[in-house]
């Protein structure tokens, strides 16, 4: 190797980038066309693309049979988003040569990048056939129908890859089995290759389909164990928080799941999911204050969270909190947001306050959307009971009693007012 290339190499590994370039530049009129070929690579493997292109863009026109030039030149130029300069180079390699099974990869990954998944596939079957135990296109087969959403089909390329090595291009290839197998619902032989990623390096996105793929198995203890190392590892993995909780849930640590919740909400203030989730777990564990403040929290994010609303709704009529609710209703309603059960529970508040008046209008108008509830039906029928309008809750309480056949008590109810108006 020239002296000046050892040089600059020396400079740029010691973090004296500038110097190295600096030399590099200089020496390029003095090198011969094979070191410059080299001084190429070493401006690509330091991120200067376009010097890079320079030199084997010059080199590829003296030398256009050069194949390795060629391929490398192609790489340049998609490297540039120079795509179909890139595809004409790729197209002037002929068939019979030996780096010809390159080409047809760097096209397949063109004709991806553009899109074109047909085109890229028949690329890569064409280098197969040539090379037919060459690991690298059956890991690019893999990653071709992953991002198409064929993870079955993925998994069994990706299997003949991991069955002989463990990464490819520097990466894992025992993560990409197991998330395509995963994906594709074998949760059990997903985990089986996750574990052997998470033994060859446990980086954040592994142990998180780990851990996910664990819940999705049932297996929550080990979805605990592999979601709790991510979040020592990287805290503000936000997506871990979500999945974490739920595991706690289902083993009925309500108390830790709220806990995980609450760290969540601290990474990633802005995920009303995490605040509703929060909120149910609260009640669920009797923390009501806290699963209102949640919800509110929730609500200010979006005003029209339409489940949190419900939800917040739910906790304030268990609370009899009458004021509360009608409040809330017409808060929503100021922000353009509706929901037929808001109705419902206008209606129950104004009972509730005692505004029997607006009551009657708000269950008249959610009789149209819940004409087959039997709750709600119940709740409107001894209203207008007590409103003294027998004749309209007859129809209703006949409703009731065809969705609740054995309840003896409407039965009566039913008999009684019906005596009543023959008298």
């Amino acid at each position: 190797m020239n002296s000046s290339l050892k040089e600059a190499i020396k400079l740029v590994e010691a973090g004296e980038i500038e110097k190295g370039l600096t030399i590099l530049a200089q020496a390029e009129k003095h090198l011969h066309d094979e070191e410059k070929a080299q001084a190429a690579q070493l401006y690509y493997d330091w991120g200067d693309i376009d010097k890079a292109r320079q030199l084997i863009r010059d080199l590829h026109d003296l030398y256009p049979e050069e194949t390795g030039l060629a391929c490398f030149y192609a790489e340049l130029l998609i490297d540039s988003d120079e795509e179909e300069k890139a595809i004409a180079v790729l197209e002037s390699i002929p068939e019979d040569d030996d780096a010809y099974p390159e080409c047809l990869l760097l096209m397949a990954d063109l004709y991806q990048m553009q899109g074109l998944f047909e085109v890229s596939e028949q690329k890569l079957l064409k280098a197969k056939e040539l090379l037919p135990q060459e690991t690298v296109i059956d890991f690019a087969l893999g990653e071709l129908y992953f991002s198409q959403g064929l993870s079955k089909k993925a998994a069994e390329y990706f299997y003949h890859v991991a069955t002989q090595q463990n990464e490819v291009g520097g990466i894992n290839v025992y993560q990409r089995l197991a998330e395509s197998l995963s994906t594709a619902g074998e949760f059990e032989d997903a985990l089986e290759w996750y574990e052997k990623a998470v033994q060859d390096q446990a980086e954040p996105n592994t142990l998180f389909g780990y851990g996910f793929t664990a819940m999705r198995a049932g297996k929550t203890k080990t979805a605990i164990h592999q979601l709790s190392e991510l979040k020592e590892i990287d805290p503000s993995y936000s997506s871990l928080y979500m999945p974490l909780a739920k595991c706690y849930e289902e083993e009925g640590q309500y108390f830790e799941a709220l806990d995980i919740v609450k760290e969540g909400i601290k990474m990633d203030e802005y995920n009303k999911e995490l605040y509703l989730y929060g909120a149910k777990i609260g009640l669920k564990n009797g923390q009501a204050d806290d699963a209102k403040k949640l919800l509110q929290e929730a609500l200010a994010l979006d005003p029209g969270y339409i489940e949190a609303i419900q939800t917040l709704l739910a906790v304030y009529l268990n609370e009899e909190l009458f004021d509360e609710i009608l409040d809330l209703i017409q808060e929503v309603r100021n922000f353009g947001e509706d929901d037929p059960k808001l109705n419902w529970y206008a209606a129950t508040a104004s009972v509730g306050r005692e505004e029997y008046k607006e009551a009657a209008d708000y269950f008249k108008r959610a009789l149209p959307d819940f004409e087959e509830e039997r709750d709600f039906l119940h709740e409107y029928a001894l209203f207008l009971l007590e409103e003294g309008r027998q004749k309209e809750v007859l129809p209703l309480l006949r409703k009731v009693l065809q969705k609740d056949g054995t309840n003896e008590e409407i039965e009566e109810m039913i008999l009684r007012i019906e005596d009543e108006i023959s008298l």
